[in-house]
């Protein structure tokens, strides 16, 4: 192989500023795909005239996607051969015809749906309002998966999906969750193909998770709508908190310094909600959504 060309001062800096401008290019095409201003037949067509579009990675086109995420873009890749680092304007008119199929219908006849993402301090009601958003039927509620065993009153598949601890490693290494965090002995974890499949299908999906968890979800899905479930007053929450007869008092106390670290970081979230009536944080809920 022969060396490369050598580039003058004046010919690198015009190769600089290309890039610079491609990398734009690409970066606003991807906000117009998320916003969903763009389907993907859009951008297929543009990048038959636009060569900053054309040298986009397919992996980036399906992730800004709204619902696809990561795993399901590593999925859909590999279901129609296409390789990690295929750009657009290398697949092939069988790869273009299989990608329009998949999601044509998505992008033209249904809405994609939105995700939120319900955190707060331990005590606060996530679960209460994420019991009543199911009844409701406004909301596809996600389940998580996690390694603990069920209680008496628990059912797998309703209120979580119990697995074995090889299996939870196996799909951290797979990549199948969304997030996934430890937490007094055991893991926690939202599977990602579900949520990804549900926001495809037009339906809004609520995740009710800890906090680290809502960072990691923003992580993989940066469309998500991180909402922060905050107690109407710190002494209510204490008063609920101590009022847990499952806890001993060590544990009550492990929570509260908990619970401290966690009001702190309503700033990260994107919405606020104080809950002092449960009916009404659902109809806010409600109306994010909308």
């Amino acid at each position: 192989m022969g060396s490369p060309p050598k580039l003058t001062a004046e010919q690198r800096s015009a190769a600089l500023a290309k890039a610079a401008q491609s990398r734009k290019r690409r970066a606003e095409i991807k906000t117009k795909i998320k916003n969903g201003e763009y389907s993907i037949d859009t951008v297929l067509e543009l990048s038959h005239t636009d060569e900053a579009i054309a040298k986009m990675r397919v992996r980036e086109l399906l992730e800004a996607l709204s619902g696809v995420g990561k795993v399901r873009a590593q999925n859909l890749m590999e279901r129609f051969n296409i390789s990690a680092t295929r750009r657009i304007a290398g697949l092939g008119r069988h790869q273009i015809k299989e990608l329009r199929n998949e999601f044509m219908k998505s992008t033209h006849a249904v809405k994609p749906g939105k995700l939120l993402v319900l955190s707060g301090p331990g005590g606060v009601g996530k679960s209460t309002v994420a019991a009543l958003l199911r009844k409701s039927g406004d909301f596809w509620v996600s389940v998580s998966a996690t390694t603990r065993q069920p209680r008496t009153n628990e059912l797998n598949g309703i209120d979580y999906y119990f697995i074995s601890v090889a299996e939870f490693d196996r799909r951290i290494k797979e990549d199948e969750f969304l997030e996934w965090a430890e937490f007094a002995g055991n893991r926690y974890g939202t599977p990602s193909f579900e949520v990804e499949d549900a926001l495809l299908r037009g339906e809004n999906v609520l995740l009710e998770i800890e906090i680290d968890g809502a960072r990691q979800v923003k992580a993989h899905l940066p469309a998500a709508v991180l909402v922060f479930l905050e107690p109407p007053s710190w002494e209510e929450l204490v008063a609920r908190l101590e009022g847990r007869g499952t806890d001993d008092p060590e544990r009550r106390a492990h929570r509260l310094q908990l619970a401290q670290e966690e009001l702190a970081a309503a700033s990260f979230f994107d919405h606020v909600i104080v809950n002092d009536s449960v009916e009404r944080v659902v109809s806010q809920l409600v109306a994010l959504a909308s």
